[in-house]
């Protein structure tokens, strides 16, 4: 279990404004798709009354949020979640807050940090577990260059990296090579590995934002992909460190003059960035995914993992939210085409790592979602799918350990398999949410809202335009 800094109080927060000289306070939340707003107000506006009663805003201008005629909502600072900017010129403070109606004072039912809150005191009315601890590897690509454009006549997108196998013929003048070859890029060292010094200033400007850093390594694609591991904690503050992590790879590359993205599948024909989420169950300090049946998992585990693969078709419309999602999603690339679990296979869904034997570190890898998702919504939809699968006891099956990508279509025709697209995972979630609704945790204007605006906003605006390869098949049509 993550050791747990006490709880600061507002006095506490105050007192450090004056002791660190903090000229500014920023004031940080997160939209209902999955991007990190904020504002900002003078330190010595902020006073104890602000982490009671809130600071008011406009919510009408969020995407998925409020009305018009509804607008006024309330950000309520909260005072653990308090750390010193490393990227911004005067010194600041930031702090991630909740949302509140300002006429009931009721938690917003669409704030995603909310639901994830939801989530966690769900699991413990239950009784089934008192922690949920996640721990994902979010990958990234680190470019040099990108271009893009939508008109009515034309589309382009166009990354580049120094690193690029693309560019060994490139007169840089001179050019050294060391360019990582598609599909080889794990593990490199300097020079081939050109980010390297940028991951560690990330990794240092993490530790600073408070995040317990692992490691860091160049990651399997060419082109400037990257990992940085954290470690592993409670489900709210984890989401929080998701996007502190987001904010801090985005900000140093830019700091270098590159650009730093989650984007599931940027290059075509090489591995795409997934976010792999280990997950496992507590109560009263013990892990409760640890026993004697497979890979040392107890039933809990097992029915957890039944409750994850059930469910997969559904969590995939809140895990892989973007259109991009499912060119990831694909065979020959690592990443989970097929809803099976395996030890050590990492070409299944769920992977049970065997890296020890200890109890305390049992756990599942949930190897589905990717860095585009939303963490606060994910991590409770995954939550809500595994306390459906101990409530029903829900069987996972026997494993397959085998290299799913090899096995012939016989073998395969059986397994269920992701959707294959954006809008099959919003069907998926339309027939199957009754689990993400216990409790209250999801709400149906929740549900309903997220397939609306998918739906709208990013299927129906990508399928009504032409694709540039479209004009390679069927331009002399």
């Amino acid at each position: 279990m993550p050791a747990r800094e006490p709880a600061r109080t507002p006095r506490e927060v105050l007192a450090l404004l004056r002791e660190r000289e903090v000229k500014a306070v920023d004031l940080r939340f997160m939209d209902f798709p999955g991007l990190w707003k904020h504002f900002t107000i003078p330190a010595e506006a902020l006073d104890e009354d602000a982490f009671e009663e809130g600071i008011g805003f406009d919510g009408s201008s969020l995407r998925g949020w409020m009305p018009i005629n509804e607008s006024d909502m309330l950000l309520v600072p909260q005072p653990d979640t308090l750390f010193i900017d490393p990227f911004a010129r005067d010194t600041t403070l930031a702090m991630l807050c909740n949302i509140q109606d300002p006429l009931t004072r009721e938690d917003y039912s669409k704030d995603p940090r909310n639901v994830a809150r939801k989530a966690v005191n769900y699991m413990k009315s239950t009784g089934a577990a008192d922690a949920a601890v996640f721990g994902p590897s979010l990958e990234f690509f680190v470019f040099d260059d990108v271009k893009f454009d939508q008109t009515s006549h034309s589309a382009f997108y166009y990354v580049d990296s120094a690193e690029g196998a693309w560019n060994t013929g490139r007169d840089e003048r001179p050019n050294l090579g060391y360019k990582v070859p598609p599909r080889q890029g794990y593990f490199p060292c300097p020079p081939t590995d050109a980010v390297s010094d940028l991951r560690s200033e990330m990794m240092l400007a993490m530790m600073d934002c408070g995040i317990t850093v692992e490691s860091h390594h160049h990651e399997k694609a060419g082109g400037g992909q990257c990992q940085i591991g954290v470690r592993y904690d409670d489900l709210v503050p984890m989401a929080d460190n998701v996007l502190k992590y987001k904010y801090v790879v985005k900000n140093v590359a830019r700091r270098h003059g590159k650009t730093a993205t989650f984007m599931p599948k940027p290059l075509f024909d090489d591995y795409g960035s997934g976010m792999h989420v280990h997950v496992s169950l507590w109560k009263n300090g013990t892990n409760l995914f640890a026993g004697g049946d497979y890979s040392g998992l107890s039933d809990t585990a097992l029915y957890a993992l039944g409750g994850l693969l059930k469910h997969a078709p559904a969590l995939c419309a809140i895990t892989n939210p973007t259109t991009n999602s499912y060119k990831r999603l694909v065979p020959g690339f690592e990443a989970p085409v097929n809803l099976a679990y395996s030890q050590r296979n990492r070409s299944a869904a769920v992977r049970i790592p065997v890296y020890s034997s200890r109890a305390k570190s049992k756990r599942l890898e949930y190897r589905v979602p990717d860095g585009a998702a939303n963490p606060y919504l994910t991590f409770a939809a995954m939550l809500m799918a595994m306390l459906d699968g101990v409530r029903n006891k829900t069987h996972p099956g026997p494993p397959l350990d085998k290299d799913i990508y090899d096995m012939p279509p016989e073998e395969l025709k059986d397994l269920a398999r992701v959707p294959q697209t954006l809008d099959d995972a919003l069907t998926a979630l339309e027939r199957d949410h009754e689990f993400l609704l216990q409790g209250g945790v999801f709400t149906e204007d929740v549900v309903e809202t997220w397939v609306e605006y998918k739906r709208k906003a990013e299927v129906a605006a990508v399928r009504v335009r032409p694709h540039p390869y479209e004009f390679a098949l069927y331009f002399d049509a």
